[in-house]
């Protein structure tokens, strides 16, 4: 069985009409660079990670890992399945707090748990992206070929607009991201358009139009965008499930489903209200963790489910031969987050009063305007297919065991899983299925989940 993954993120910066003066915010005098020509490169180049400590490394980690769980949290009251991952939105606001001051850039730190300094932070998240783009040598992918896991950013801005030398230094050093240059006083929607295909292209034509018609206007002045792409094999292969399948919804009716099954040696757990199990993907680099709470317990298991006991939970997996029959499931998501993050901590980004992103450029007042994200994800016998995209739109304010017999793991109501890398511990993707048969998608206007059978291709 087979997987791809992919998550793309989005910031866009627009300029209001009632922008503050620049003695309103935290200004540090800078070297100001004017974007012109088609990409706009820093004179740095992208540096090396043998400066990161491994506390800095360790602490990076777990700090992205809470604010995994606490963003999954935060989405779990909509009905519906769920797919996001939380490693794009973490690295594409990364890249847009690097330009953040003041009480923004505490209440976005306080807010994706970024509690490394800023010179320690960025350096660490270079380090982590060079990790998991080593992923996988040698490893099969879902297509027959090599293994992908590919995480890549960009910056967007506006032509003839004046950037920070210091912010194009940080993002070139720490995440690989030259600024292309658009135009979109002049062509708004061919900016948009632009932007669009580039996230296509990054997920392998998977994800369509991420910026929706509107999301960017004349005003904008900056698009952050990060793009995590998995393409992998499972390292175990499923077979068909050949006999009727039922899986029970959350209202306790039961729906027939295709399904796949496996018999082998997995890294398994259980405790009175859960079972849980470790799929691993080829190269034995990144795994599938399923929770599956136990019956008439869903809801209890998820609502204290966090960063503490996920990783409890891995800590005593141990190797069980485990009988695994679960659903084949396809779905996608997508989610406004700028409202969400707002009552998370973040309110100042996304105020024309109180946003200050001077360290992006210190003559008018910026703030996010938007931030989208998209997810997909396919899982059946021939493998599963996860792409996912966040847009952040910014505008200026105007081991040996004793042998057991097989244990049944029948995944047969709805469960929880995330995708991981099992050495650094990141967690790429979070999710949950409550009927197999459904795919959420979520309107990025009303702020509304509404449930069709559109699958995005």
């Amino acid at each position: 069985m087979k997987t791809l993954s992919f998550v793309a993120g989005l910031i866009i910066i627009s300029v209001i009409a009632t922008a503050c003066s620049a003695d309103d915010l935290s200004v540090i005098p800078d070297k100001v660079v004017m974007a012109s020509g088609t990409v706009l490169q820093s004179g740095s180049s992208r540096a090396a990670t043998t400066d990161v400590s491994a506390s800095d490394k360790v602490k990076l980690v777990k700090d992205n890992g809470v604010f995994s769980f606490e963003l999954f949290h935060e989405l779990k009251d909509d009905p519906g399945n769920i797919i996001c991952s939380p490693h794009s939105i973490s690295t594409a606001m990364a890249m847009v707090y690097a330009g953040a001051a003041g009480n923004t850039e505490q209440q976005i730190a306080d807010t994706l748990r970024y509690n490394l300094p800023q010179e320690r932070l960025h350096p660490a998240f270079n380090w982590l992206d060079s990790e998991l783009n080593r992923r996988g040598e040698g490893a099969e992918g879902k297509d027959g070929e090599a293994f992908r896991l590919n995480i890549v950013n960009a910056l967007w801005g506006q032509k003839n607009y004046e950037f920070r030398q210091s912010f194009l230094d940080i993002l070139a050093q720490n995440y690989g991201a030259g600024l292309r240059i658009v135009d979109y006083e002049g062509e708004t929607e061919k900016s948009r358009v632009t932007i669009n295909d580039w996230v296509s292209e990054q997920t392998e034509n998977r994800i369509h139009d991420l910026v929706p018609p509107g999301a960017i206007t004349p005003d904008t002045r900056l698009v952050l965008t990060n793009a995590v792409y998995l393409n992998a094999a499972w390292y175990y292969p499923f077979s068909e499930y050949p006999e009727d399948f039922f899986f029970t919804l959350p209202d306790g009716g039961k729906t027939a489903v295709p399904a796949m099954s496996i018999q082998e040696t997995f890294h398994y757990s259980e405790g009175s209200d859960y079972q849980a199990v470790e799929l691993l993907y080829d190269g034995r680099e990144l795994s599938m963790v399923i929770i599956l709470p136990a019956e008439g317990q869903y809801e209890s298991f998820e609502n204290k489910l966090n960063y503490d006991k996920a990783t409890g939970i891995i800590d005593t997996l141990v190797e069980r031969e485990v009988i695994i029959r679960m659903p084949e499931f396809e779905f996608a998501s997508q989610f406004k987050l700028t409202n969400l993050l707002s009552s998370m901590g973040m309110p100042d980004a996304f105020s024309k009063k109180d946003a200050d992103f001077s360290g992006i450029n210190e003559h008018e007042q910026l703030l996010i305007d938007e931030i989208l994200h998209r997810a997909f994800i396919v899982v059946d016998t021939d493998g599963t297919e996860a792409a996912a995209t966040t847009g952040i739109s910014v505008i200026p304010v105007s081991a040996d065991f004793d042998y057991q017999p097989p244990v049944e793991m029948i995944i047969d109501r709805p469960f929880i899983f995330f995708i991981r890398d099992i050495e650094t511990g990141t967690v790429i993707f979070v999710g949950r299925v409550v009927n197999p048969l459904e795919y959420p998608k979520f309107d990025l206007y009303s702020c509304k989940l509404s449930v069709t059978k559109e699958v995005i291709s």
